[in-house]
């Protein structure tokens, strides 16, 4: 009773006689209540932890697919760690990395223009083997494509582990050709080129990730040798495929907005602050931390789902 007394004197004391003080305490004490009431109480009961594995998933995918690829293999777990459904998690990571992908056609625009008469065989390859990947991947049933799931995430890890010797054979096939046929010229049949390609924009249709290699792996082994002109090409028939199965996964209503936009603006911010980075960071190393996080994942839903 004393103690409580003596309190009360000491706070009449200090309005009294130092209201300055007072005031600025009685400011702090309201804000620090007002912020623990933000905290505990005033958050949407579905935001928690995974928002912000989510935020943070969603912006070093955009790096990494901005400087190596392979952003899905951090997001996509991440949306399936919302609670989603897989095939809700699937699409709505594809339309969540969609806009960062149609951003390389403005970069691109120059070698498309210069390509055009290739260009259209393979927008056209995209989109009609994205809309078959889109298509089989929605009447697929749920539990199905769960149980899929390592087994795609260990063929896209694997794809990027290749990556680096497959590239080194590439180039090194380049330069003998180079020599060989210097005085000749070679021109690439289209229809096995376009065949190839739709088989590989039904796999982007309905998973995707590790697809871009693929499409430079598979143009390089036909004997396209200008790299400009294997990008261009590959940044059409990706986002076309990739585009498609956006307007399918929408209209169909696989996608949970809320989780989209924020993977969507997140990403988006980590491609943009990935230039230093893709300057500083030497690409095997960057390469080396895609398969492991791949690898990883890919374990983990194996242990999960046996």
């Amino acid at each position: 009773m004393r103690t409580q007394l003596r309190q009360l004197d000491l706070v009449a004391c200090k309005r009294e006689f130092c209201p300055c003080e007072y005031r600025l305490t009685s400011l702090i004490g309201a804000a620090i209540q007002w912020l623990q009431m933000i905290v505990i109480s005033g958050l949407p009961p579905y935001m928690d932890w995974r928002w912000l594995w989510l935020t943070v998933a969603a912006f070093v995918g955009g790096v990494l697919n901005a400087v190596a690829g392979g952003g899905s293999f951090l997001l996509f777990p991440a949306m399936l760690g919302m609670q989603m459904l897989p095939i809700q998690a699937n699409a709505t990571n594809t339309v969540a990395l969609w806009p960062g992908q149609l951003t390389s056609i403005a970069a691109y625009r120059h070698d498309i223009r210069k390509n055009l008469r290739l260009a259209m065989p393979m927008a056209l390859a995209g989109l009609l083997g994205g809309t078959c990947g889109a298509i089989v991947l929605l009447i697929t049933p749920q539990i199905t494509f769960l149980h899929l799931v390592p087994w795609l995430l260990l063929v896209a890890a694997t794809i990027f582990a290749l990556s680096g010797p497959v590239s080194r054979w590439l180039e090194r096939r380049k330069l003998s050709h180079s020599r060989a046929s210097a005085c000749q010229t070679y021109t690439p049949r289209r229809l096995p080129v376009f065949l190839c390609t739709m088989a590989v924009c039904f796999y982007i249709g309905y998973f995707g990730a590790g697809a871009g290699f693929l499409i430079i792996t598979l143009l390089s082994l036909f004997g396209y040798e200008d790299l400009h002109e294997i990008n261009a090409l590959k940044v059409v028939s990706t986002t076309m495929a990739n585009g498609i199965a956006f307007v399918l996964f929408v209209f169909n209503g696989q996608v949970v907005w809320r989780y989209c936009l924020v993977a969507m603006v997140t990403c988006a911010i980590g491609g943009y602050t990935s230039a230093s980075m893709a300057r500083r960071v030497p690409q095997p190393l960057l390469r080396g931390i895609v398969v492991f996080v791949g690898l990883s994942m890919a374990a983990w839903f194996f242990w999960k789902n046996p």
